[in-house]
């Protein structure tokens, strides 16, 4: 049977003064789903300020937030092996690089073989924390680096630089258009209205930062050095659709029928392109419990290495 995670005790910050309380907490505790965390308020697990609030109620800033969670045993998810590169491990973190068409944890679809299956394969401790240490994801087909907390005391202080925004997340993509030079776009990002697997730009949603620098421009297209500030689902591929220069191979975001300015074999090369070309290449962080900086690196997976190599000879 799994074990229950450590009491978590946190501050309201200034910036989510006043919001729902489960949507603050949804900010704060991105690893748990906020039907979880409603669950968890409405069951009296969830104190603010020394009472039992209700979900909507508003969380002021400097209230002092005390959660007990608890796993169900329909949450637990079984260890299966899972083809992934540790890229490093202590007895507090793991660094994994994901491949592609592995998906981070269970959900609609896919009930297991999942990237969180794979970790409790490796190290059974890990069903001790929510989803395994993860303290962030990355979409099925992005590869990658991802961030793993072996213990509580790391994943608590991952977490917390995350939301502090100290962890330095930085991506390669490669984009349709060619961009004149970089930039940052600072859009909030929300549910789509209609399409409910999408997200989309939207005024009302929560806020979301991206930097972008240009590496390499073809003929059609550019390849780009891309920072996180935040980190919303679909983040990158969203601002970049939202600019006009969505991600190459994006089922989602792109646009169908860009390719007409491209020689045919290049057009061939990416209409086998069966991914969105987003690799999470670079991570840098203080490590969780020694304070040690850390900085990690992997290589273009060889799709995009291909990839590039196509656009170049196209040029």
């Amino acid at each position: 049977m799994t074990k229950e995670p450590e009491v978590l005790h946190l501050t309201i910050p200034e910036h989510l003064d006043g919001q729902r309380l489960d949507r603050a907490l949804a900010e704060l505790l991105p690893e748990y789903s906020r039907s979880r965390l409603q669950a968890w308020i409405r069951e009296s697990r969830v104190e603010m300020n020394g009472l039992s609030p209700r979900p909507r109620d508003p969380a002021p800033k400097g209230g002092t937030v005390v959660i007990r969670p608890q796993w169900e045993a329909a949450d637990e998810v079984l260890p299966q092996p899972v083809d992934f590169e540790v890229v490093h491990q202590d007895p507090d973190l793991l660094v994994a690089n994901k491949p592609a068409g592995l998906v981070v944890h269970p959900g609609a679809g896919n009930p297991d073989r999942t990237l969180q299956n794979g970790l409790l394969y490796f190290d059974p401790a890990l069903a001790a924390l929510p989803r395994a240490g993860m303290v962030h994801r990355l979409d099925k087909d992005t590869t990658g680096l991802l961030l793993i907390a072996r213990s509580s005391r790391a994943h608590t202080a991952l977490v917390r630089a995350m939301q502090a925004r100290k962890i330095h997340r930085e991506y390669v993509a490669v984009v349709r258009g060619v961009m004149t030079a970089g930039g940052r776009v600072e859009q909030p990002l929300g549910r789509h209205p209609v399409d409910r697997v999408r997200m989309a730009v939207r005024p009302d949603g929560r806020p979301a930062a991206t930097e972008y620098r240009v590496l390499e421009r073809f003929r059609a297209h550019t390849a780009l050095r891309v920072w996180l500030e935040t980190g919303r689902t679909h983040q990158i591929r969203v601002h970049m659709a939202w600019l006009r220069f969505p991600l190459v191979g994006d089922p989602v975001y792109g646009r169908k029928g860009d390719v007409a300015r491209v020689s045919s074999g290049l057009r061939g090369e990416l209409d086998g392109f069966g991914r969105q070309a987003l690799h999470a290449a670079r991570l840098r962080l203080e490590h969780p419990v020694s304070g040690e900086n850390l900085e990690f690196q992997t290589p273009l997976p060889s799709d995009m290495r291909d990839l590039l190599e196509a656009l170049r000879a196209d040029g």
